[in-house]
């Protein structure tokens, strides 16, 4: 694949570690693209392929979007496209969010808790099995949260201790750690891997 046949794939770059996901973006054969406002979606006029969710602070990410009058034109593209969403980022995709409950895009069929393992003190590294191909996958939980339920539609990838760590529904992709913080590539791959397959849709 040469680089005018890559993706354009946006990350929103409110907080987090956006420019680790564009490093991993590209590494993975993809181009990324920061958004801030709703008009970067539409770089010269064209959807972009697909977008990252990054982590942060869910809260301090909502507070923006609202502010901006950001929400409701995420909202529309994340319906429509496909989407990874890391950490906080699982956070603002879920259908409900818990501990405390807050505003949320509603796009993933999944109730998220959280700060569900503790502190900054508490984050860890983990190695865990995941149904991607090529054996256990590294997990770099920071603050993370836990996804308490999915729906039927929703297709479990990994675990941690019982509860899911990386699903997949239909165009949406969710990790409740950091896979950008990782040098295995995987699970960026598969969201390049899933984009491509929406383009040739």
């Amino acid at each position: 694949m040469n680089d005018r046949s890559w993706p354009r794939i946006g990350v929103l770059a409110i907080q987090g570690d956006y420019a680790a996901h564009a490093d991993a973006l590209t590494e993975c054969g993809a181009i990324p693209s920061l958004v801030k406002i709703g008009e970067d979606l539409r770089p010269d006029g064209r959807s972009l392929d697909g977008l990252v969710l990054p982590g942060g602070e869910s809260t301090t990410m909502l507070k923006f979007l609202e502010k901006h009058q950001f929400f409701d034109v995420l909202k529309d593209y994340c319906e429509t496209h496909p989407v990874f969403a890391t950490c906080a980022g699982a956070i603002l995709i879920a259908r409900e969010v818990r501990h405390p409950a807050q505003r949320s895009l509603g796009v993933l069929d999944a109730v998220v808790e959280r700060n569900a393992y503790g502190r900054q003190i508490d984050s860890t590294i983990l190695q865990a099995e995941t149904s991607l191909p090529g054996g256990p996958l590294e997990m770099v939980f920071i603050r993370a949260p836990r996804i308490a339920e999915v729906g039927p539609g929703v297709e479990v990838l990994a675990r941690r201790e019982g509860s899911a760590v990386l699903v997949r529904q239909g165009k949406i992709l969710a990790a409740t750690f950091h896979p950008e913080l990782s040098v295995d590539r995987r699970v960026h791959k598969a969201f390049v891997k899933a984009v491509i397959e929406a383009i040739r849709k």
